[in-house]
């Protein structure tokens, strides 16, 4: 048995599954707020109902933002305060008596769907995260990539690429730079550059997208530039890494009209005369995150 450990910053997910992947059991609790021992107390709790309720041990694996530092062996990159520079997966470990796997949520995201997913047998697989921020995780054959420093798939925090002279510099991103693919991508962003052009303000992603099906010609406009935007970034990725599946996730994942408009646009930035790169809707949803934690573990560990 297998169990994944979703952290974010105001829930926590637990489920169980075996070992063909079928659910064996599932809950969520409020992640306490600001308290590291508190989340960890959690955690360990969830992780023992689900034992107890199942009457089996299991192998677990936990996704979280950031990643750790290897040279530390911390957390580092994360926009959950309380978990920052912290040995998460040390502490998890003692708390949970057995060793445990810990990798960024968005690598969980794309191993999930990676391997039973929308992209389920495919070689080399982009998971996408399009939400409140942009991020990604790259499995090949199965496996997730670390790299050197933690960061693989970490596309959110380059520019964004073949800027447009209205482009340039491009909006402020959390990270101190101007013109990231974050700022003009995530949620936040796309509702914000919306705001700064139409003067309307407190619409997001979806309610611009919902205006634009009913023939508003200014939120139409704004989602053909988001979706040659997002054609653009994608084109970088599939240049230098040749994926043969993409899986957007996050909640812009939702709007059904990328995965037409998309590869079409992609089609000019791609060094390629054929272009064999599938662009998918993921399987597991919001599910992946946690099913994908699981994952951490390959099949042969139980």
């Amino acid at each position: 048995m297998r169990l994944g450990v979703d952290l974010g910053g105001t829930k926590i997910e637990v489920i169980a599954l075996d070992r063909d992947g079928t659910e064996l059991w599932r809950r969520r609790s409020v992640t306490p707020a600001g308290d590291y021992e508190g989340t960890i107390r959690t955690i360990a709790a969830l992780v023992a109902e689900a034992e107890t309720t199942l009457g089996r041990r299991g192998t677990v694996g936990v996704g979280t933002p950031g990643a750790l530092e290897p040279g530390t062996g911390r957390v580092k990159n994360s926009n959950s305060v309380a978990i920052m520079g912290k040995p998460l997966d040390r502490d998890l470990e003692a708390a949970l008596g057995r060793p445990v796997r810990l990798a960024n949520d968005a690598n969980c995201f794309a191993l999930s769907e990676a391997t039973d997913g929308a992209a389920a047998g495919a070689a080399i697989v982009f998971g996408v995260i399009l939400g409140t921020g942009v991020g990604g995780g790259i499995v090949v054959n199965g496996r997730v990539l670390t790299g050197a420093n933690a960061i693989t798939g970490e596309w959110g925090h380059n520019p964004l690429p073949w800027p447009r002279d209205d482009e340039r510099p491009g909006p402020g991103c959390y990270c101190g730079r101007l013109g990231c693919i974050e700022a003009f991508l995530s949620g936040p962003g796309f509702a914000r550059l919306f705001a700064a052009a139409t003067g309307r303000v407190g619409l997001d992603a979806a309610a611009i997208a919902a205006a634009a099906a009913k023939g508003d010609a200014e939120a139409e406009a704004a989602f053909q530039v988001y979706e040659q935007r997002l054609a653009r970034a994608l084109a970088h990725v599939i240049n230098f890494l040749d994926p043969d599946v993409i899986v957007l996730g996050g909640g812009i994942s939702n709007l059904t009209r990328l995965y037409t408009a998309v590869p079409r646009l992609w089609r000019g930035f791609v060094f390629s005369d054929t272009i064999a790169t599938k662009l998918v809707p993921p399987h597991f949803g919001d599910s992946s995150g946690v099913r994908g934690a699981a994952w951490l573990w390959p099949p042969d560990a139980d």
